[in-house]
C-alpha cells in the first residue's frame, strides 16, 4: 500500500479548491493499492484556503522549529502543517505504507524542491513538511512527476 496526495486522484482539496489529477495514479487507485491523504486538510485548513509557503527554509527546518509556514494573508499556519504531517504519518504507519507519491513543490508534499517562501514562483532545493517527516521515518517519497 502507498499513500498519495488526494489532489492527484481528482479530489478538489488543494488550496484553490481544485485537483491536480494524474490519470496514471487515478488508474492505479482503482486497483486498490493507493491510500489518499491531504496533510493540509488533516491539519484543519479549509478548502479553499490562502496559499502558504515555508519562509526561509524547508520542511525539515519547520519540523526542527527553525522556520515557519506563512500564508498569503500573513497568518502563521505552521501548527496546521505540522499537525497534518503527523496525521499522515499515523495513517502511513497504520496501513504499513512504505512509499508515498506526493504533489510536487507543495509546502506539505513537495519532494526535492519547494517554493522559496516569497510567493514569487521561485524554487529552492528541499522537501515539504510531510515529505520530510515521512522520509525521516523511513518511507520512500517521490512526486507524481518522478513516479
Amino acid at each position: 500500500m502507498k499513500i498519495v496526495s488526494a489532489c492527484l486522484l481528482g479530489i478538489n482539496c488543494n488550496y484553490k479548491g481544485k485537483s491536480k489529477l494524474s490519470q496514471k495514479l487515478s488508474d492505479e487507485f482503482k486497483n486498490g493499492s493507493l491510500y489518499p491523504i491531504c496533510p493540509e486538510v488533516l491539519g484543519n485548513l479549509g478548502i479553499p484556503r490562502p496559499s502558504a509557503e515555508i519562509k526561509g527554509g524547508t520542511g525539515l527546518d519547520v519540523l526542527n522549529g527553525k522556520v515557519k509556514v506563512i500564508n498569503l494573508d500573513g497568518k502563521d499556519v505552521t501548527k496546521n502543517f505540522i499537525e497534518g504531517a503527523f496525521e499522515v504519518l499515523k495513517i502511513a504507519k497504520a496501513i504499513d505504507a512504505r512509499e508515498a507519491i506526493l504533489k510536487a513543490r507543495s509546502p506539505s508534499c513537495g519532494c526535492g524542491e519547494i517554493f522559496d517562501g516569497t510567493f514569487s514562483g521561485n524554487l529552492i532545493n528541499g522537501d515539504g513538511i510531510t515529505a520530510a517527516l515521512l522520509k525521516k521515518n523511513g518511507i520512500k517519497v517521490m512526486t507524481e512527476e518522478k513516479y
